[in-house]
Formats: structure tokens, sequence, C-alpha cells
């Protein structure tokens, strides 16, 4: 189900300071899609004149970190949502304002199910990176877990 979470915008923005140290901000935002923009800017560039990898990473894990929380916040008070392992790929040089897609590969259903029976699930988000133009200049993919909260 690809309900509203629109509050998870103002959520990250506290949570996770460098999203606004950053400049990012949200566009939609449901269950299992977000979408994450970086406004092009000069102190944050490499030596090629786009923007840095660096800054490419955090806008994807930054977008893949808000479709999980808006997943799984139900399970907030037993579970801690943690980064198991990123992988990116830089497929063109990025120029202007960067656009972040973050989708939700597994139905969040079946990984709540898992954390219910006592597991530490894993569930992992696709992001697309395209700049101003739509053209596609990076991806990523991360796996998160839920780690149970010690009790």
């Amino acid at each position: 189900m690809a309900d509203d979470a629109s509050w998870v915008a103002d959520a990250m923005t506290q949570a996770v300071p460098w999203v606004g140290t950053a400049g990012i901000t949200f566009g939609s935002i449901t269950t299992d899609r977000v979408e994450a923009f970086l406004p092009d800017r000069s102190d944050q560039h490499n030596h090629v004149g786009g923007p840095h990898a660096a800054v490419m990473f955090g806008l994807g894990e930054t977008a893949s970190g808000a479709v999980g929380l808006a997943a799984f916040a139900s399970a907030g008070d037993r579970a801690v949502p943690l980064v198991v392992r990123s992988e990116i790929r830089y497929l063109k040089l990025a120029k202007g304002d960067l656009r972040a897609e973050a989708v939700l590969t597994r139905p969040a259903g079946e990984v709540l199910a898992e954390l219910d029976a006592g597991t530490r699930p894993e569930f992992t988000v696709d992001v697309t990176i395209t700049e101003a133009q739509g053209v596609q200049t990076g991806a990523m993919t991360i796996v998160w877990t839920l780690k149970p909260n010690r009790r």
C-alpha cells in the first residue's frame, strides 16, 4: 500500500542534520517510493565541475532512508533501521540539480512479518539518480536491516 507519508520530509530534516546542511528537499513520499532533490551548489562540486561523488551518494542514501522510514515507522518502538551495505554506480557526469528516486523492492508487510517472527529482516531499496534534464547519472542499491531493540 502506498499511503501518503509526507511527514517523513520533516522527520528526516530533524533527525539527520546533514539533510538540511546539504540542501536536500523532498517531493513525493509514499510507503514504497520517495523523491529527493539536491540543488546544484558550487561548494559541493568535484574537480570536473559536477556534484562530488559523496554528495551524490548522500542524496541517494537519504532517499533510501526516507522510504525506509515511511514504510517501517510503525516498527520504530521495537526496531531500528540500519544500513547493511550500499553500492553506487556513477553512470554519467552529473551537472545541475539532481533528483533521486528510491523504491522499496519488497512489500513492507513481508519485512514486518519477519521482524514479528523474531528475525532480523533485510530489505533492499533501489535508487535512480537523474539530473534536471532527466538523464540518469547514478544508480544505487542499499540493503537495510531492522535491528530489533534489546528488551
